[in-house]
């Protein structure tokens, strides 16, 4: 990283607590914590908007419109974080693929086409949205809230791959290693992963 980290060894008070929060969650300890070591307080509020985003809509939805923006900005450590997501927790390993072979989303279905595009869209140039883009997902059979679902989740991930590229945290090794290599390879779009 750019910044020295706060040691999972010398961490106190908040930063060894959520220290040790990411590590039960991922077995280890996530290169990105060190992004937030120096300001846990802001890392505890981003897990609790994420949180929401992704609880209050579908769970699989959450996850393409979470990777299209990681993408589209250029984060691998996101895009890979959350093709493990879809893969192992949606249980959607052909979406995975699809998007291995056509990333900017030509080969899913047509919802999930929409859905992926808007929300790069979203996370690129925001501005640039017009109301026939929304219309093409209302089309697609997304609700008024479904569409802003889709935008807080592209939104919020332009955060926290600001966040991580800006600091220079990179992908963990242990995460890169979950996918086969040339699956792994659709998936860098930025920084590589670290090296173990």
């Amino acid at each position: 990283m750019f910044i020295e980290k706060i040691p999972e060894d010398a961490a106190a008070g908040a930063t060894a607590d959520y220290y040790r929060q990411q590590r039960e969650a991922w077995g280890f300890l996530p290169n990105y914590a060190g992004a937030f070591g120096h300001r846990p307080d802001v890392a505890q509020a981003w897990n609790g908007l994420n949180v929401a985003i992704r609880n209050g809509m579908d769970r699989r939805r959450f996850e393409l419109a979470t990777i299209a923006a990681a993408r589209a900005l250029r984060s691998t450590y996101c895009t890979a974080a959350h093709s493990k997501f879809l893969r192992d927790v949606c249980g959607d390993e052909t979406s995975l693929h699809r998007i291995a072979e056509a990333p900017d989303g030509d080969t899913l279905d047509e919802r999930d086409r929409a859905v992926y595009r808007f929300a790069a869209k979203v996370a690129t140039d925001a501005a640039s949205v017009e109301q026939h883009d929304v219309d093409q997902l209302r089309s697609a059979g997304l609700s008024d809230a479904d569409i802003a679902d889709v935008v807080y989740a592209a939104a919020a991930r332009s955060f926290f791959t600001r966040v991580l590229d800006g600091l220079g945290a990179k992908l963990d090794a242990q995460t890169a290693g979950e996918f086969a290599p040339d699956l792994y390879s659709s998936m860098v779009v930025g920084r590589e992963a670290a090296e173990r």
